[in-house]
């Protein structure tokens, strides 16, 4: 016997389901004691909706991390269609911007975590097999050295993020790292 493969959402309840995910994140970064019912009131639904999608509010806060971890790594595949310098430079901008959402989650992770949740799991794998194929299209280029480590590339960013006062410094900081980067 099969498991029963779960219906795709209407379109109604993707747009729900969406709205709630972009909601949680922007409260809980804002406020990690924020209240589910606020959280649904400002997506525009009702708490019944809400935990009809989300049972739980360790779900909804591991949920919405891996929401915005998809989108950074989705997006990673429509930057091979730059040179490839440009696009390992905006990959790591990108990468700035979800970990300085992540750390604004830090504490409604720390929760999900303590509940035993492991949101982080796989978030490693995805994040390097988002900026692999950009470094190894700018090492194919002789534009970027070949002997990155993209994990490594991926801990440096981490530490931009967590030094920088400002987006404006992290992008200087991040210029800093790249040049480090380039094939000499």
């Amino acid at each position: 016997m099969t498991a029963a493969t779960p219906r795709p959402l209407r379109a109604d309840a993707r747009r729900n389901r969406d709205r709630l995910l972009a909601t949680a994140v922007t409260a809980f970064s804002r406020d990690p004691d924020v209240t589910l019912d606020a959280i649904a009131k400002e997506a525009g639904v009702g708490i019944g909706t809400l935990y009809r999608h989300f049972p739980t509010r360790e779900a909804l806060v591991e949920a919405a991390y891996r929401n915005e971890l998809a989108h950074l790594v989705e997006g990673s595949a429509e930057l091979l269609s730059l040179p490839p310098d440009e696009a390992v430079r905006a990959f790591l901008g990108r990468c700035v911007d979800f970990l300085s959402t992540k750390a604004g989650m830090a504490d409604a992770l720390r929760a999900v975590i303590a509940s035993g949740g492991d949101p982080y799991a796989e978030s490693g794998a995805l994040l390097i097999g988002a900026i692999a194929p950009l470094l190894e299209a700018g090492a194919a280029a002789g534009i970027l050295r070949a002997d990155v480590d993209p994990f490594d590339l991926l801990v440096a960013t981490n530490g931009v993020t967590l030094a920088a006062t400002s987006r404006e410094q992290a992008d200087r900081l991040l210029d800093l790292l790249f040049d480090g980067l380039r094939q000499r």
